[in-house]
């Protein structure tokens, strides 16, 4: 038995996986045991799981892979500095100490975190680049044996932009293009401009985009980014403070623009921001698009892998699944830097250590349920210390009172097996809720997720029953594609109504999941990944004859996604959500005692 170790740290989203014999064992985010969300500390509690899951210590390990190479990334920094000198002096002030103490000697600060874990010594550490580990998250756990690969990210070590070939087990890189010239970093100029979290927001912008009108493409064209026939670019550096300063744009970006940046503090009511945002996403998509049909023209393949942060804009994927050249796309759920840890791993088993891909069905991330599981006696003993009153119900009972509970209009929480790896919820951690009901949207936004009124919903649909509903030719496990609801469940729009006010506009049969240009973020549920959920799902079309149900992940505004039977109880009580499942357990909100647990929203940062 051959154990693999990978993982992502000290940058955003820290991570660890696990490969045993190059299949992928167990896989989280350091932020799901913390509950400090993007923790980027070393990942000592997602090490810890990960080693229990497949009941070994750490000296079982043969060896530690980190998802990139921190000398590159600091002769990236110097360079760029020394480029750009004497601006930056000091963004050049603040970061050294912090590279001088720390970064340059990962090895023996991984090292170090390591021995804590065991006993004493640590397995051999190996590195890999960046984009590699993001390449092979996107290849190996893919499900085709031959297809073209391409990673689009903020930066890693020096590629921002990568393409790679993938056949077998062999993965080539072909082109990158490199650092300050980012497509990621763009669309967090523009995630910062209106005034959220860089590494954290860009959901929120995308979220926003429909909104807004187009008005500034032709401006972001002509001064910030210079795009070939072939989708290369090149950014106007004199626009941009990130590759020195201390924010992401400057006094000559907003005078381009008309206006300062958002402050975070204050209402997105100003149509201006929602325009911003919609024109970027633009840009977004047409790069994404100039791109892919030169990597097709180039390697010739009919498939498409995509990883890092740029893949997890899903309205850009499902613009590249209906109008690209591709006949088929898969999309690593974990895109961002957690996924790292996973290509890490992979990479080393198959490049470092040559060995070849297993032969399967479909692709290996096992529906992305690779985190702990709530089990029965330790739930039990949970819940019965914090004092909670619950019933616990065989299976076919328990779906039918939870399916019940949603068609008659309750939103409820819902742990149900592993937890997902990667940031979304699908349905081992999620809050589910009826997508017909008019008030859904409102009341999970305001009430439940104390979040921005503006965000949409996704929808959990039975796979089988996804292209009645949804305009989507094949399959979106992990929520990652954008496609338009189908005609017949669309409704005539009266008035016309713009920005923040299209909000109260019923466009759909199925309204809390329909975004404002009739799109939606598509889940769909496969009985093979996870028949729990679909056993629910088909439970609620029984009784309604909808497969849909509203699907978001279980936390409140600016807190990672729930991990344990306690985390879960503890963010129902402190919400507006009417019932809770955990397991085989049922519990009801008017049976719970007074909540004594404290604890409020101001206990997590604003993301």
């Amino acid at each position: 038995m051959s154990l693999i170790l990978g993982i992502s740290a000290f940058y955003h989203d820290s991570a660890a996986a696990l490969l045993r014999d190059g299949e992928i064992v167990a896989a989280a985010q350091e932020e799901r045991f913390s509950r400090k969300k993007h923790d980027a500390r070393f990942p000592a509690e997602a090490v810890k799981y990960c080693l229990r899951e497949a009941g070994v210590g750490l000296s079982a390990v043969e060896a530690v892979v980190f998802y990139d190479k921190p000398l590159i990334k600091f002769e990236r920094l110097l360079e760029t500095y020394l480029a750009f000198a004497p601006a930056g002096l000091r963004s050049f002030i603040a970061s050294m100490p912090v590279w001088l103490k720390e970064k340059l000697m990962l090895r023996s600060l991984l090292n170090k975190e390591l021995k804590k874990l065991g006993d004493g010594n640590a397995p051999p550490l190996r590195f890999a680049e960046h984009h590699q580990s993001h390449a092979a998250s996107a290849f190996y756990p893919g499900p085709f044996d031959k297809a073209a690969v391409l990673c689009l990210d903020g930066v890693g070590e020096w590629a921002t932009t990568s393409v790679w070939m993938g056949e077998g087990s062999a993965l080539t890189p072909l082109w990158e293009i490199q650092f300050p010239h980012s497509l990621g970093l763009l669309y967090s100029a523009f995630t910062y401009y209106c005034g959220f979290k860089v590494n954290s927001g860009e959901y929120k912008l995308m979220g926003l985009a429909p909104y807004g009108e187009p008005k500034y493409v032709d401006l972001i064209y002509q001064h910030l980014i210079d795009v070939k026939p072939d989708g290369t670019y090149r950014l106007d550096m004199q626009y941009f403070d990130y590759a020195t300063g201390l924010t992401m744009t400057n006094a000559r970006f907003d005078a381009l623009f008309g206006k300062p940046p958002r402050r975070a503090d204050t209402p997105i009511l100003d149509a201006h921001y929602m325009d911003m945002a919609r024109s970027v996403q633009q840009v977004t998509e047409e790069i994404v698009l100039k791109l892919a049909r030169t990597i097709h023209a180039e390697t010739k393949a009919d498939s498409l892998c995509l990883a890092g942060g740029v893949a997890l804009n899903c309205v850009a994927n499902g613009r590249l699944l209906r109008e690209g050249p591709f006949k088929s796309i898969w999309i690593q759920p974990a895109a961002g830097d957690a996924g790292g840890a996973v290509g890490a791993a992979l990479a080393y088993w198959h490049e470092g250590l040559r060995k070849p891909r297993a032969a399967r069905t479909g692709d290996a991330m096992r529906g992305s349920y690779l985190g702990p599981e709530c089990g029965a006696a330790d739930t039990r003993a949970t819940l019965d210390r914090l004092g909670a009153v619950y019933e616990e119900l065989a299976e076919p009972q328990l779906l039918g009172a939870a399916a019940q509970r949603l068609a008659s209009g309750e939103v409820v929480g819902w742990v149900s097996g592993r937890m997902e790896f990667g940031p979304r919820a699908l349905g081992g951690r999620s809050i589910l809720g009826d997508a017909r009901d008019t008030d859904m949207q409102r009341r999970m936004n305001v009430k439940i997720k104390f979040r921005e009124s503006f965000r949409p919903f996704a929808p959990a649909v039975l796979a089988e029953k996804a292209s009645a509903c949804f305009e989507l030719d094949g399959a979106s496990p992990y929520m990652l594609l954008v496609a338009p609801l189908a005609q017949d469940q669309r409704l005539p729009v009266a008035g016309d109504a713009r920005g923040i006010e299209r909000l109260k506009q019923r466009r759909s049969k199925l309204p809390a999941i329909t975004h404002v240009d009739h799109s939606a973020r598509v889940q769909t549920v496969h009985q093979e990944t996870h028949p729990r959920f679909h056993a629910l799902l088909g439970a609620f079309e029984s009784l309604t004859g909808s497969p849909v149900l509203v699907n978001t992940s279980f936390n409140v505004r600016g807190e990672p996604i729930v991990c344990t039977a306690e985390d879960a109880y503890r963010c129902f009580m402190r919400c507006d959500m009417d019932a809770l499942v955990i397991g085989d357990f049922l519990l009801d909100k008017k049976r719970q005692p007074p909540w004594q647990g404290g604890g409020s929203l101001a206990e997590f940062e604003p993301d």
